[in-house]
């Protein structure tokens, strides 16, 4: 994990700026940041304080606003709801912006000692997508390509090849999804669902997280990401796919949309990693990996997680 000035990924956000940003969030809405350490700096930058129960995240740039606030918003209808997820700090200010960089505020789940398992993020998908989605509360549609496009302009490091052959993706790829024909009806989709976005509290209860691309689109979108990893990268076993399918209650292999929405899955894995080339040598491998697959739809997906 990056540590230093010099350590940064897209948008600029270091774990130095980081820890600046996290305390002035702190002193604007009142809470203690002595003892706060770096947890994660992916996608966001989370702290946890040392004097209280509170994750502070911390977007990349300005660009992450609305969907900052839209976690906001997911989160108190899903407190309302009673489905277990996380919870944002009620009294405090949210969403707060400090130097570019939109921050919101939530209490730390206590993990337990063990993962969530493909069975129960099967079973959270179902609970999730029968919720009816309460008047007011404006979701978007799904962004299937998410933020690929301002990826593949501020990407450091990358070949200009690459860069224009992910345009070309890019654009290939939104044609295909035109000619999708769903099955599952518009409902409330997490965007991001895999078992990394679930926790397992002391309780062994499971909370369901990070809710930047939750919106009203079709269920499919949300079982594309457990299916891939089994199907085309081996991520998971017999045993694990089946009981994610069987708690679903579908197996989306059999849909035969299937085969785009791989597509679109490996171009955002792809675009994702990119963004973070320069870290280190093992990252830049996988990336030159990943990226070589894409050119040839036959290669088979020996990639590795990260």
């Amino acid at each position: 994990m990056p540590s230093s000035e010099a350590a940064t990924g897209h948008g600029g956000l270091t774990s130095a700026r980081g820890h600046r940003v996290m305390a002035e969030a702190c002193r604007a809405v009142g809470l203690d940041a002595e003892g706060a350490r770096l947890i994660r700096l992916g996608e966001n930058a989370l702290f946890r304080l040392g004097r209280r129960p509170v994750i502070v995240r911390i977007a990349r740039s300005a660009e992450y606003l609305e969907a900052a606030q839209l976690e906001v918003r997911v989160a108190r209808w899903l407190a309302d709801e009673g489905l277990p997820a996380a919870r944002i700090v009620e009294d405090v200010e949210q969403t707060v912006m400090v130097s570019g960089h939109p921050v919101t505020f939530w209490h730390l789940i206590e993990e337990g000692d063990r993962e969530a398992t493909y069975g129960e993020l099967g079973t959270v998908l179902r609970d999730l997508h029968a919720l009816p989605v309460p008047r007011g509360l404006d979701l978007p549609r799904f962004d299937a390509l998410g933020r690929s496009a301002l990826r593949i302009e501020k990407a450091v490091g990358i070949p200009e090849e690459d860069r224009d052959f992910l345009r070309k993706r890019r654009v290939e790829l939104g044609r295909s999804m035109t000619k999708l024909d769903f099955g599952l009806p518009r409902g409330p989709v997490h965007g991001d669902a895999h078992t990394s976005n679930l926790m397992v509290d002391r309780q062994g209860r499971v909370h369901l997280i990070d809710f930047e691309t939750f919106c009203w689109d079709h269920g499919e979108w949300d079982l594309m990401v457990a299916a891939h990893e089994y199907d085309r990268l081996g991520w998971m076993s017999d045993a694990q796919y089946t009981a994610f399918s069987n708690a679903y209650g579908r197996d989306l292999r059999e849909w035969p949309g299937f085969e785009t929405l791989c597509a679109i899955q490996e171009f955002k894995m792809t675009t994702w990693l990119m963004q973070n080339v320069q870290e280190n040598a093992e990252t830049a491998a996988e990336y030159t990996r990943r990226i070589a697959s894409l050119r040839d739809d036959r290669t088979p997906r020996n990639w590795q997680p990260g």
